[in-house]
């Protein structure tokens, strides 16, 4: 939001933000920065899950740990109370001015405890149980343009993914060293795959690669170019030749200058279209999530299919057009029609609740925080 228009803010503000999943280190990092060098005080609340304490540190944010959660519903059901309580008790001791996430349950039920405003962000249409626990308690919730649910009154909508958070060419530049690490030779081609556990609670009844599938997969793409595997849990014995040795914040560099992604996460094929580099996710989410069907039907950058035989026939297609610099295109056309999101939360924070009802009035304006 352009300084002509909305007064800088009155006082420098504190902020809580609570993160679940590794992905919203990412949505995040750019805005904490950002914030702190206005000023800005914040607490970070982090579950102790995957790389979410790797990424953290390796950003030199300071955080507080709050246990390992769970990604069952029963779980998640046992794990509400203490959650909900540990986060509390550090809001009376903190004091914010304002709560923030990405669909958090407990950041929601703090805030109405302590009498604050949540304010969310989504892009998981189908995460049903999380959108029970929390969109009641949340005073608004940020999504996608694409996005294919509708929260009402307190739901506003931005042009963009986000993905575009720490993606936008503002804030990531590739590193050619990734090769290096990977052990690539210059121009060599080599494929990212990605395999994920299915344990979250929006997971459940839906699928993606057998272990049949991934192991075929891995057959037929490794005679073309190296395969690294990217891959929640443990690896069966006979693919972990294939797994990818590098620190988690090396992940996107290496997705950049891969010739392929093949998997069934739905963040990191996201994330490789984003980056020009083809995508073919095997999932039965993709075709309910807005950001995928947008980022195939509008820009053709990636490509999703239940079937793993239909995803690998796809994959092995894509690869040997060598299709890079058209994706490059591709991916321009995209950026073009989209904001840099991380600027916009910034202002929007800033200038919040004054902010909300600009953005209900003239949503376009969402384009004057570039």
């Amino acid at each position: 939001m352009n300084s002509g228009t909305l007064a800088p803010p009155k006082k420098n503000m504190k902020i809580i933000i609570d993160l679940g999943h590794p992905a919203h280190v990412h949505y995040f990092k750019n805005f904490i920065q950002a914030m702190q060098k206005k000023g800005h005080d914040f607490l970070i609340t982090a579950r102790n899950r995957g790389e979410i304490f790797d990424l953290l540190r390796s950003y030199n944010l300071n955080y507080f740990d709050r246990g390992t959660g769970s990604d069952t519903q029963f779980g998640k059901i046992l794990y509400l109370p203490k959650a909900d309580y540990l986060l509390y008790r550090l809001s009376k001791k903190f004091k914010p001015d304002l709560f923030l996430s990405f669909g958090s349950i407990y950041a929601a039920h703090a805030s109405k405890l302590y009498r604050k405003p949540h304010i969310a962000f989504d892009d998981t249409e189908h995460s049903k149980l999380e959108h029970i626990l929390y969109v009641p308690f949340t005073d608004l919730i940020l999504t996608p343009s694409c996005f294919r649910k509708d929260f009402g009154q307190k739901h506003v909508r931005f042009n963009g993914y986000m993905e575009l958070c720490y993606l936008h060419p503002t804030y990531f530049t590739p590193d050619p060293a990734i090769l290096s690490l990977l052990g690539v030779r210059n121009g060599e081609k080599y494929i990212i795959m990605r395999f994920v556990s299915w344990g979250a609670s929006h997971d459940t009844r839906h699928t993606g690669l057998s272990l049949e599938m991934k192991r075929k997969a891995v057959k037929i793409l490794s005679n073309y170019a190296k395969v690294f595997i990217s891959a929640e849990g443990q690896l069966p014995e006979d693919l972990k030749q294939y797994q990818i040795r590098i620190s988690p914040e090396w992940m996107h560099d290496a997705l950049y200058y891969a010739s392929l992604f093949f998997g069934e996460s739905g963040t990191m094929t996201t994330e490789a279209a984003l980056l020009g580099t083809p995508a073919v996710c095997v999932s039965t989410l993709s075709k309910l999530i807005g950001n995928h069907l947008e980022l195939r039907d509008k820009y053709g950058l990636l490509f999703f299919y239940d079937s793993g035989n239909e995803g690998i026939e796809m994959a092995l297609r894509l690869f040997k057009k060598d299709l890079k610099s058209e994706w490059k295109i591709r991916r321009e056309r995209m950026l073009k029609d989209k904001i840099n999101v991380t600027a916009f939360i910034v202002s929007f924070i800033e200038n919040y609740p004054k902010s909300l009802r600009i953005m209900k009035e003239i949503p376009d304006y969402q384009w004057n925080s570039e």
